[in-house]
């Protein structure tokens, strides 16, 4: 076993002994004004500690936390560390041309954007930069302070060169000569490609010297003009010169063994670039260290001090006020904060634990890993990175949760937390959330702009209005099939409702028609009845001279033709109106009421004046026929 920090030993130590050594050789304040026997009698026998055998305890407490702070532990061997890089050299184009605004805001603010981005992707690689125009310098050499290097590349301008022009030699001269000469050395290019076309011996300055150029073509081929800061163009000749990305430079790239590639708004380009020169890039090692692997042991005596603490607080009597000697607070105090102090080294495990797990793509258990630590913690960083876990593992609302839970203090830190909860918002896919992301992302631009995420925010403007388009357009169509299935429903009501009409309206006819048909039988018995009563009549009258007889038969047969007309008259009316019921479906209303009204103005019944020979039946005209 050995101490870490020994110091305590030595400087806590002899101190400790010095202060209760004094405090266990006082006598108590009666031993002034009695004596030793007289006290022996005085006293009585209980439970609790004397003073001395506390102030022991106490002692005892103070030596064991001391030996804690030393901070014991046991060696379990040692662990070789190697730090490893490609060394990476940008070099940006700071020509006057990069002031062209064919993409936003211009070409040169674009590259220095992706410069920027790479300084954060990369943190574990050495990066200098390179300014160039027509001449050349360099702004930093090879470096692993990532914050010193952003900063000098935040300030260069097209006014940190003042002749005009890009040479590309110039600009790999410099780099063979910040470089080692047997290592191998890697450009990135951040350039529009200038007007050159023939780069034959920049490729061969570049091959001779062992360095591979990757080139990101910022610019586009439609181009734009070169606007200067008081809003004038560059003219030349009297005309406005338009500068367009010359794709030509694709050859340095290709040929030195390189990759070209032109930008975009995202930072896939720059992510693919540097993957492609991790890929191409020998990595050297920088440097070695041996660190010792311990396991600390400081927990067993602050647990056994806290053990003799409990005895010694529980025996004091309730009469005595007993003073706790400050110097022992002191190292209560220290021992919290060295408690503390090595709860955070063994966190470091469970830290390792959950970064190894979202390295191998274990999201849910890296995100797992995180909450639980963040929840006992409660630090901002570790909701932060639980959040990112969850996104990693498409649970986008458990990732929102820890992205609110997260509360930095920097800006930086607090811009890029609503930028992912923004991203978080946008996976979901619904209006309101699309909504959320929109405010996430302007609250993380109000504290920072950053390029991505506007154009997140752009990108999410665009799908929420498409949406709200489609929804309306749903609703829309809604409204109309709801209003011809409404429509449709009223025809087939009004269709029906019609239907019953009819079907009333020829139950009522056929009704009428019945009715009509009754009052003309009755008709016609009363008309018979008559006849018999004219027969016994003329059989009273039998006794009559024979000429009278002779008349009376006449008028008899003449009364018994016309009865027979007149029946053969309604059995006509009759068939008529059977008829008309049968043909009733082959007319039209129109048709039938016109009949109706023609049948209706024919007599129903018909008076006669017996022996009146000029009374004579009309006949029925039947020329016209109801169908």
């Amino acid at each position: 076993m050995s101490f870490l920090h020994p110091a305590f030993l030595y400087y806590m130590l002899p101190p400790l002994f010095i202060l209760f050594g004094l405090l266990l050789t006082q006598k108590e304040a009666q031993a002034n004004f009695f004596s030793t026997e007289v006290m022996e009698k005085l006293r009585v026998t209980s439970n609790t500690l004397t003073l001395k055998a506390r102030n022991a305890l106490f002692m005892l407490i103070g030596f064991l936390l001391v030996i804690a702070l030393a901070d014991p532990v046991i060696k379990q061997g040692t662990i070789e560390v190697q730090a490893k890089s490609a060394d990476i050299m940008l070099a940006l184009d700071i020509s006057d041309s990069m002031l062209a605004r064919d993409v936003y805001p211009n070409r040169l603010k674009l590259a220095k954007q992706k410069a920027l981005t790479l300084l954060h992707i990369a943190p574990n690689e050495r990066i200098g930069v390179i300014a160039f125009a027509k001449n050349s310098y360099l702004v930093s050499p090879l470096s692993f302070d990532h914050d010193a290097v952003g900063f000098l590349l935040r300030q260069l301008s097209t006014d940190s060169i003042t002749e005009k022009g890009t040479d590309f030699l110039s600009m790999l001269n410099v780099v063979n000569n910040s470089v080692k000469e047997d290592a191998k050395k890697y450009v990135l290019l951040f350039s529009d490609g200038g007007d050159k076309k023939d780069f034959s011996s920049e490729i061969a300055y570049a091959k001779a010297h062992g360095i591979t150029i990757f080139i990101l073509g910022v610019g586009t081929q439609k181009g734009a003009p070169i606007a200067l800061e008081n809003g004038r163009f560059i003219q030349k000749n009297g005309k406005i010169m338009i500068t367009k990305l010359n794709e030509s430079i694709a050859k340095l790239a290709t040929q030195t063994g390189g990759v070209y590639i032109q930008s975009v708004n995202a930072n896939d380009d720059i992510k693919t670039l540097l993957a492609e020169i991790e890929k191409h890039a020998e990595k050297k090692d920088l440097k070695k260290e041996k660190i010792e692997k311990y396991m600390p042991l400081f927990y067993y005596p602050i647990g056994l001090a806290l053990l003799l603490l409990l005895f010694a607080t529980s025996s004091m009597s309730k009469r005595e006020s007993v003073e706790v000697p400050s110097a022992f607070l002191l190292f209560v105090l220290m021992s919290f904060s060295s408690y503390n102090l090595h709860a955070g080294l063994l966190d470091f495990q469970k830290l390792d634990t959950a970064y190894q797990a979202y390295e191998a793509k274990a999201y849910q258990k890296s995100a797992h890993i995180y909450e639980q630590y963040a929840q006992d913690a409660g630090k901002p960083e570790s909701y932060y990175n639980a959040g990112n876990a969850f996104y990693k593992a498409k649970n986008y609302k458990e990732a929102i949760k820890n992205y609110e839970k997260a509360r930095f203090d920097t800006r930086e830190d607090r811009a890029k937390n609503f930028a992912n909860m923004g991203n978080a918002y946008a996976r979901l896919s619904t209006q309101k959330s699309l909504e959320e992301a929109i405010r996430s992302y302007k609250e993380a631009l109000k504290i920072q702009d950053d390029r991505a995420t506007r154009d997140n925010l752009k990108a999410v403007q665009k799908a929420l209005q498409k949406m709200k388009k489609k929804q309306q357009k749903q609703n829309q169509q809604k409204k109309r099939n709801q209003k011809q299935k409404n429509k449709h429903k009223q025809n087939k009501e009004n269709k029906q409702q019609s239907q019953k009409n009819k079907n009333k309206d020829k139950a009522k006819q056929d009704k009428q028609h019945k009715g009509k048909s009754n009052k003309q039988e009755e008709q016609n018995k009363k008309n018979k009845g008559k006849s018999n009563k004219q027969e016994q009549q003329n059989k009273k009258n039998k006794v009559k001279p024979n000429k009278q007889e002779k008349k009376d038969s006449k008028q008899k047969q003449k009364s018994m033709q016309e009865l027979k007309k007149q029946e053969k008259d309604a059995k006509q009316r009759q068939e008529v109106t059977a008829s008309m019921a049968q043909k009733k479906k082959q007319m039209s209303d129109a048709e039938e009421k016109k009949w109706l009204r023609k049948l209706n103005k024919q007599p129903s019944t018909f008076l006669y004046m017996l022996n009146n020979p000029k009374n004579s039946i009309k006949k029925e005209e039947n020329n016209d026929m109801p169908w």
